[in-house]
C-alpha cells in the first residue's frame, strides 16, 4: 500500500470560528453574574485592544474602508445576511440577523443578557482614539440584528 503524505499549514485552511462565540457567550455570563456588568464591558476593551491591534491601526490609517473590508470578510465567511452602505465620511451595516447568536442559539444555549456588549463595545472600542464614532442601534437580543452606523467626529 503507497504512502501518502499531505503538507497543509494552517493558513492554508479558511479561519471560521463559531463555537468561538458560544464560548465568549458563557464567559460574558460569568463576568456579568461573578463581578457586574462593568467587568464585562472592562473586559470587552482589553479584549478589542489587544485583539483588533491591526484593525484599529488600519482604520487609523485607511479610514472607514478597513472597517468595511474587515466586515465585509467577517460577513461573507460567517454567512451573514447584511447591507452595507460605504462613503468615505460614513459607514452603516444593517446586520439583519448574527451569524453568532444564530449559532449560540441553534446549539440550544441561552443568550446572556449583555451579548450584545460584544457589538457596543468592541466597535466604540476601534473607534476611540481614532477621527471616527459609532452608534448602534435597534440590537434585538433573539437575533443580534442590529444597525452600526460610524461616522466622522465632530471637531
Amino acid at each position: 500500500m503507497s504512502k501518502k503524505i499531505l503538507t497543509q499549514k494552517a493558513t492554508d485552511n479558511t479561519y471560521y470560528h463559531p463555537d468561538f462565540h458560544i464560548a465568549l457567550n458563557y464567559g460574558i455570563d460569568y463576568l456579568h453574574r461573578k463581578f457586574g456588568d462593568d467587568t464585562v464591558r472592562e473586559y470587552l476593551m482589553q479584549f478589542t485592544d489587544s485583539y483588533h491591534t491591526p484593525l484599529k491601526r488600519a482604520l487609523k490609517k485607511e479610514g472607514l474602508k478597513a472597517l468595511k473590508t474587515h466586515y465585509e470578510k467577517i460577513f461573507r465567511m460567517e454567512g451573514a445576511d447584511y447591507d452595507i452602505n460605504f462613503t468615505e465620511e460614513e459607514l452603516t451595516i444593517h446586520l439583519k440577523a448574527s451569524p453568532a447568536v444564530k449559532h449560540i442559539v441553534s446549539n440550544g444555549h441561552e443568550i446572556s443578557p449583555l451579548f450584545s456588549e460584544t457589538v457596543t463595545v468592541v466597535n466604540n472600542e476601534l473607534c476611540r482614539d481614532t477621527p471616527y464614532a459609532c452608534e448602534v442601534t435597534g440590537y434585538v437580543p433573539e437575533t443580534g440584528a442590529c444597525r452600526l452606523h460610524f461616522y466622522m467626529r465632530k471637531p
